[in-house]
């Protein structure tokens, strides 16, 4: 098991600082957290060479007919980690964890166009004698979620906090178009890649990539995920809860369940539950505090299965290959 990595409070602004902007530049963070540039850039690559952070783009794939689907796999025992893996190859999977005793797994996968999302549902769900049921489940909305183990000391204050917002700018009416498709596929990988990058990956001029990015952030389209290993920070029970309300309560539901700071991601789905959440937590104890206290006083859930995280495969915005490297 890895050690905690200790964080000092220059660490933790700016980790705060990249939840507030994911594409903040390092000159702007060093100015609200009065510390040199130089050192912004030192602290975020090692944090960013040791898997610490990474900030991806979040995009509504639905804008160019895709989805975005969870599903669940159960398997027979001792196959769950080879076809995890499996998963986990594949360029349409987000995340894919191990859940429960070692046979279920859990995966994001996502389409981005009516055709991959078609083949994707109908023909490359995994297809094995190990598996013993799939169910899919589509993310309807994304409620948000938390920020775990980046508040309490060295986060920022609200007057650092709105000088890193980024400018309001105009009301935009864009909506996505198929050229924003490498665009969209680089940003997901790395949302802070640079913009000599973005331009070779879309084959478009510096000027239009930056245009085109503060668009589609000022329409809604796009936004930044920032993603942290929270293990490494001392979180060492992370949970998937399928949860059920009533159709009248979901979105108010999710909108508080998101609020919760241990809530890493809420979103309404299909299936035979309608809300789907992440919790993060420092322990068990902690997981029972936060079912206990935080989900059993909400009366409009109906029922809450939980199934923890006891192997994270792939995480957001991370290649397989990449992963595997680092672990080897």
């Amino acid at each position: 098991m890895r050690e905690s990595v200790i964080l000092d409070d220059i660490d933790r602004g700016l980790l705060h600082a990249l939840v507030v902007d994911g594409r903040a530049s390092f000159a702007r963070i060093s100015e609200v957290l009065g510390i040199s540039d130089r050192t912004v850039a030192r602290r975020y690559g090692r944090m960013r060479e040791t898997d610490l952070v990474r900030v991806v783009a979040e995009v509504d794939t639905r804008g160019l007919g895709g989805a975005e689907w969870i599903i669940r796999v159960h398997c027979k025992q001792g196959s769950a980690a080879d076809i995890a893996l499996a998963l986990a190859r594949r360029d349409d999977t987000r995340w894919v964890n191990l859940l429960s005793g070692g046979t279920e797994i859990s995966a994001s996968l996502r389409s981005w166009s009516p055709s991959e999302r078609d083949e994707l549902i109908l023909n490359r769900l995994q297809r094995s004698a190990q598996v013993l049921s799939v169910t899919a489940h589509n993310v309807l909305h994304v409620f948000g979620g938390g920020r775990q183990g980046l508040d309490g000391p060295g986060s920022l204050g609200q007057e650092q906090i709105a000088a890193l917002r980024p400018a309001k700018s105009r009301e935009e009416t864009t909506t996505f178009a198929e050229p924003d498709r490498a665009l969209l596929q680089a940003l997901a990988q790395d949302g802070r890649a640079s913009y000599p990058v973005l331009a070779a990956a879309t084959g478009w001029s510096q000027s239009r990539v930056a245009r085109r990015i503060d668009a589609l952030r000022a329409a809604g389209l796009l936004s930044l995920d920032v993603d942290v290993d929270t293990e490494l920070l001392g979180y060492r029970s992370d949970t998937r809860l399928w949860i059920s309300v009533s159709p009248a309560h979901l979105a108010e539901t999710g909108a508080i369940i998101a609020g919760y700071p241990e809530v890493a991601f809420c979103a309404a789905t299909t299936g035979p539950t309608n809300l789907l959440a992440s919790a993060v937590c420092r322990d068990s104890t902690d997981l029972y505090r936060f079912l206990t206290d935080r989900l059993g006083t909400l009366p409009q859930i109906h029922t809450v299965e939980t199934a923890p995280v006891i192997r994270a495969i792939k995480r957001a915005g991370a290649s397989f290959r990449a992963q595997s490297a680092k672990r080897n």
